[in-house]
């Protein structure tokens, strides 16, 4: 939408060459044999003939902010029924350009994981990604006006870090046990809630991908975790903050408003009103679920690998994540 469309990441990684073919970790390898077996085909699985009603909304209208308050009284009808349009497709967008950098890092991961289990398993991650890339902009393109929104600045920020580091373990971490972590539990709320029964299906599938992305992390970091020097161990602490903050922190989906007609002022009005809303008690009961089903995966991951201590706790903490919570 008028906004830039690429742009460039200096990198050097340390590729290795593995030539024991051996199953070494055959979990790992369950890992492989299962991503094999679970490919979908985004062109000929999903029934691209199912019209969709933009009229009636994309998302449930409960997760645009500021739905159901003064903050949109000015709007008419047809621009709440456009707002709903811009808003999911500004999400949709996001999602996209996610997956777009998940698929760059996979394929960065196949080169710098040291075993063949691990490398075999990220090649299909590559191929899981670029059909999640391919499925969603076909959705965004053919059936949603082809409203793809540009980037946001905390995307762009963690992924620029995920791709430009040259440590398999601090990519692992950055994209299957934090960014996977918010993209799944969006997907499930959207495949609950989406009042568009395509896209539905949509993050059906792409869920059942997902699954597996997280468990190479839990199989692929504990024991590398626990061999990190001090410096590699303050240096991953550092970034999963970092990144977190990054996931967590709200990010506003300008953009959609501005295409309905507001004002800079009218606009201003909605961010603060979405801010009294996340922290009161006003938010929906599916959008609670969310926040709890994300720090519960969070801190149930961050335990399996081996990356909850006392400083990774108190950094929780100041994020307003218990460290303590029950497991997902």
């Amino acid at each position: 939408m008028g906004a830039e469309t690429a742009h460039h990441i200096a990198t050097t990684l340390d590729t290795c060459f593995q030539r024991t073919y051996e199953v070494v970790a055959p979990d790992m390898r369950r890992l492989y044999e299962n991503a094999k077996r679970d490919q979908w085909n985004a062109a000929r699985d999903i029934d691209w003939s199912t019209p969709v009603d933009l009229g009636n909304g994309i998302f449930a209208n409960e997760l645009i902010d500021g739905w159901g308050t003064d903050a949109l009284a000015g709007l008419d009808q047809r621009q709440l029924e456009q707002l709903n349009v811009e808003f999911s497709c500004w999400r949709l967008s996001q999602l996209l350009h996610g997956e777009e950098g998940a698929m760059l890092a996979c394929s960065q991961l196949v080169d710098i994981v040291p075993g063949n289990d691990a490398k075999f398993f990220q090649a299909t991650q590559v191929v899981d990604e670029a059909r999640h890339a391919e499925v969603l902009s076909r959705y965004l393109l053919d059936k949603s006006g082809g409203r793809i929104y540009p980037l946001t600045a905390n995307i762009r920020t963690l992924f620029d870090y995920i791709l430009g580091h040259g440590k398999w373990f601090v990519k692992t971490v950055g994209l299957q046990l934090l960014a996977e972590t918010f993209a799944v539990a969006l997907f499930r709320m959207i495949s609950e809630t989406a009042k568009d029964p395509l896209l539905r299906e949509i993050c059906r599938r792409i869920l059942a991908d997902e699954s597996r992305h997280m468990g190479f992390s839990i199989l692929s970091l504990p024991d590398e975790i626990r061999g990190l020097s001090a410096g590699d161990m303050r240096e991953l602490e550092e970034f999963t903050r970092e990144a977190l903050k990054l996931v967590l922190s709200g990010q506003f989906p300008q953009e959609a408003y501005e295409a309905v007609g507001m004002t800079a002022a009218e606009i201003e009005r909605v961010k603060r009103v979405r801010k009294e809303v996340a922290r009161g008690n006003e938010q929906t009961l599916f959008r609670k679920l969310f926040r709890r089903e994300m720090h519960q995966t969070v801190v149930t991951n961050m335990k399996k690998v081996g990356l909850i201590n006392e400083r990774t706790s108190v950094m929780l903490r100041d994020m307003g994540i218990d460290p303590n919570m029950s497991p997902a």
